[in-house]
C-alpha cells in the first residue's frame, strides 16, 4: 500500500509540474521527441560575435578599451581615439584618425598585425559599452 501511495504521488508531482510549466512551454520544450529545443537554440548575439573573434587580436570595430591594455600606449587615450572613430572597413583605415599625433600614427603602424575588423555589432557597441563594459 505504501509503495502504490509513493507510485501516485510521484506521478501526480510529475503530471503538477508539467501541468505547471503550462502547455506552450511543454511544447516548445519538445519533451517527446529527439529534436533539440528551440529554446535552447536561442544564441546572444553578443556571444555569437564573440565566437567570430580571433584569439589574442582586437576587433577595431567590436573590442572595447580595456582590451587595448595589452598594448603599450594605446590606453585609454589611442583607444578611445580609435573607438571614437568607428567603424573601419579595413585595419589600414584606422592609420587615418583625424588628430593623431606622429607617435600615435607610428605606435599604429607597428601594431597593424593586432587588429582585425569585422561588421560592428551593435549588442557590443550599445550606449557607453566600448568604453565601459561593466567588468569590474
Amino acid at each position: 500500500m505504501k509503495r502504490l501511495i509513493g507510485i501516485l504521488a510521484a506521478l501526480l508531482l510529475a503530471i503538477g509540474s508539467w501541468g505547471f510549466a503550462g502547455a506552450a512551454q511543454a511544447n516548445e520544450m519538445d519533451l517527446f521527441t529527439s529534436q533539440p529545443s528551440t529554446l535552447l537554440a536561442r544564441i546572444n548575439t553578443a556571444d555569437a560575435k564573440r565566437q567570430e573573434l580571433i584569439k589574442g587580436k582586437l576587433d577595431l570595430n567590436n573590442s572595447d578599451v580595456r582590451e587595448f591594455r595589452k598594448l603599450r600606449g594605446f590606453y585609454p587615450s589611442l583607444a578611445s581615439k580609435i573607438i571614437q572613430n568607428a567603424p573601419y572597413d579595413e585595419v589600414e583605415d584606422v592609420l587615418e584618425i583625424p588628430g593623431l599625433s606622429d607617435s600615435q600614427r607610428e605606435r599604429l603602424q607597428a601594431n597593424l598585425e593586432q587588429f582585425f575588423v569585422t561588421d560592428m555589432e551593435a549588442s557590443m557597441n550599445a550606449g557607453g559599452d566600448r568604453y565601459n563594459p561593466g567588468l569590474y
